[in-house]
């Protein structure tokens, strides 16, 4: 098999040259193989792909399955023609080798298009910057089709080319129902995500086009003829690339360059919780780098730091781990009052923890603050969707969609109810606006209400705007307006313009400036917050090892369910205990139906994955009942979750 150096591979090379060589070893831990799976499913990556083909009708797929030379060979006869569209178009010059979305050939003009699911807004954007360079978004974006027009003008320079990108156009409204179900996910017999389309499918049913294609040669020629610049490299493009090509074909790993930034923070080749027996690139690079010892960087390396915002300067410093550094590096106070940044990150790194122990807890300030809300209190979460090909007509490229949320009460006897839960996952049904009628039932008029983060605020903004711009909004608009606005925020340039008469209350805002916790190792995340507070309070262990009932409105999804587990001394997060989705279905229907046995939904972006999975596909009945039931249970958990540590921080003493 050649090792040519492709367009994944050059993107990867222009993040971190060294990534070559880690890259497609089955010994090395590789996190982004299924991330970039599980968000190309959840913002409408695949769908978007296809949908292109149909702006350029006529095409002829180029047929690829790991045969270099055959794909080869098929385009170059079909450029043989005067005029032709190709899809996935083969080409080759010298070690690099490219497919490009959709080639249009007319006489001796090329376009290359390549289709990409980024949000775009052809009335504002012009990609770049205040200072007229390339915006860095869509740097990465230009490179990619940079790179294919290199190879595509060293391949065949007899051609003219102009190069463009294709993307999901936010000033555009998808014009007609159901988009996305002309486009619907399948799995291959050798398990490969393919789309499927209507048979017959015309370009006219798909409404007027939500995907624009920009021309970009002024970004590509500026791309290809200034120096490229990344972490341990600065030099002209076509140098840099044969560089990077040799080295791949030679499977030679190129010397990583730590102290070039903190590129390495985002290093998907680290071994994982899931995969604890892979190797780390990440260590094996660092230890090449520092010299330090592979137990020694485990501790911690400055890229672990907790919204460190001046890692770089660490790095030139030659200071690479947590034992290296000093309170000195930090703006960490040594008087605690609501415990700041600085001396957050001190906390991680250094351990020293005021009054010792494994937390620290301002209680003060925590009872301050309480001491302003008013009873029931209600703790919500939303799930919600942002696609790039619309679910509903009307709607623009990501628009959001809120499908799904959850509502605990907390009584002022501190009986804890599991109010309400809305989940509407049926295909062609637009859920927004009866998303806030039942919240708005839910909530009622008094109490105060909590979110974990401002997404909540930011998903009932987002509908606001929609209700304010719907020339076909429901007689209840006003009604509906009214109420976002009592408990929203709106926010300029992070200064409040508007704030109803009941806003919302960030309760991560509380546990950022009163509670800190070795295991968060610095962040406020409920992921990692609800595990430790679960583990250092009392109250918790003793509520939570019995179990809650339906029957006693502690649950609207589990019947008995005993949260607070340990395993040798550690506590189970709860997140962990979530049953996989098919866990009430027999094996036999399992296999029968072909379903993942393994599937969980145990975060935001696996539950909003699923919610597509569920618009973009064709289910059976069982699996649409199982995710049905899983998104139920995973989002009551995210509202519990709040009450433990809502429950924990009023009951320490």
């Amino acid at each position: 098999m050649p090792r040519y150096l492709t367009k994944s591979r050059f993107k990867l090379a222009v993040e971190c040259p060294t990534k070559l060589y880690y890259t497609g070893k089955k010994d090395y831990a590789n996190l982004k193989n299924e991330n970039d799976f599980l968000k190309a499913l959840a913002d409408g990556g695949f769908q978007v792909g296809e949908l292109a083909k149909f702006m350029y009708p006529g095409g002829i797929e180029v047929q690829f399955n790991g045969d270099f030379d055959k794909a080869l060979d098929q385009t170059q006869q079909l450029l043989k023609q005067d005029k032709v569209i190709l899809y996935e178009a083969a080409i080759r010059h010298g070690n690099y080798f490219v497919l490009v979305d959709v080639l249009k050939k007319t006489g001796q003009h090329i376009e290359l298009i390549e289709v990409k699911a980024k949000s775009y807004d052809s009335q504002v954007d012009t990609f770049r910057n205040t200072r007229h360079g390339i915006d860095s978004e869509m740097l990465p974006y230009l490179q990619d089709i940079a790179f294919q027009t290199f190879v595509a003008t060293q391949a065949m320079p007899h051609f003219e080319y102009s190069s463009f990108l294709m993307l999901a156009d936010k000033s555009k409204r998808c014009t007609v129902h159901n988009l996305n179900q002309h486009f619907k996910i399948q799995k291959d017999k050798n398990n490969k995500t393919t789309i499927t389309t209507n048979p017959g499918l015309q370009r006219e049913e798909l409404g007027e086009a939500i995907l624009t294609p920009v021309r970009v040669d002024e970004f590509v020629h500026e791309i290809l003829t200034t120096a490229l610049k990344g972490p341990g490299f600065d030099g002209r493009f076509e140098d840099l690339i044969k560089e990077w090509s040799d080295q791949y074909e030679k499977d030679f790993k190129i010397r990583p360059h730590i102290q070039h930034g903190t590129h390495c923070a985002n290093c998907e080749f680290k071994s994982s919780r899931e995969h604890p027996n892979l190797k780390s690139g990440f260590l094996e690079c660092w230890q090449e780098a520092t010299g330090r010892s592979i137990d020694a960087l485990e501790k911690g390396t400055v890229v672990d730091i907790y919204n460190y915002r001046s890692k770089h300067q660490l790095l030139k410093q030659s200071k690479y781990l947590f034992e290296d550094l000093e309170r000195s590096d930090f703006n960490a106070e040594p008087s605690l009052g609501e415990i700041s940044l600085g001396h957050r990150q001190w906390m991680q790194v250094s351990g020293d923890i005021p009054g010792g122990g494994d937390f620290y807890f301002n209680q003060e300030l925590a009872r301050a603050t309480m001491s302003a809300w008013i009873y029931p209190l209600h703790f919500i979460d939303f799930e919600t969707s942002r696609t790039a090909i619309p679910f509903f007509k009307g709607q623009k490229p990501y628009s959001n969609v809120a499908f799904q949320f959850s509502h605990h009460i907390v009584h002022a006897d501190q009986r804890v109810e599991h109010q309400s839960q809305y989940l509407e996952t049926r295909c062609g049904i637009h859920p927004n606006y009866s998303f806030v009628r039942a919240l708005m039932a839910s909530v009622g008029e008094t109490g105060t209400i909590f979110m974990w983060t401002p997404h909540e605020n930011t998903t009932l903004n987002s509908i606001l705007a929609e209700l304010m711009d719907d020339e076909f909004a429901p007689t209840d608009a006003a009604l509906l307006q009214d109420f976002i606005r009592d408990i929203t925020l709106e926010r300029v340039n992070q200064r409040i313009v508007r704030a109803g008469k009941r806003p919302m209350v960030d309760l991560c805002d509380l546990a950022k400036k009163a509670f800190f916790h070795k295991m968060t190792h610095g962040s406020s995340s409920i992921k990692k917050v609800l595990p430790a507070v679960m583990h250092s309070s009392a109250f918790l262990k003793d509520k939570y090892s019995r179990p809650l009932f339906k029957s006693k409105g502690e649950s609207l999804n589990f019947e008995e369910m005993i949260w607070w587990r340990a395993d040798h001394g550690v506590v189970t997060s709860p997140y962990d205990l979530l049953p996989p989705v098919f866990d009430d279905i027999d094996q036999e229907a399992i296999e029968t139906l072909e379903l993942d046995s393994d599937l969980h939904i145990s975060e935001g972006g696996a539950a909003t994955v699923a919610y597509g999975r569920l618009q973009f596909t064709d289910v059976s009945p069982l699996l649409r009942q199982a995710v049905h039931q899983s998104l139920l249970r995973y989002c009551e958990l995210d509202t519990l979750a709040m009450i433990m540590v809502y429950e924990a921080f009023k009951h320490w003493r």
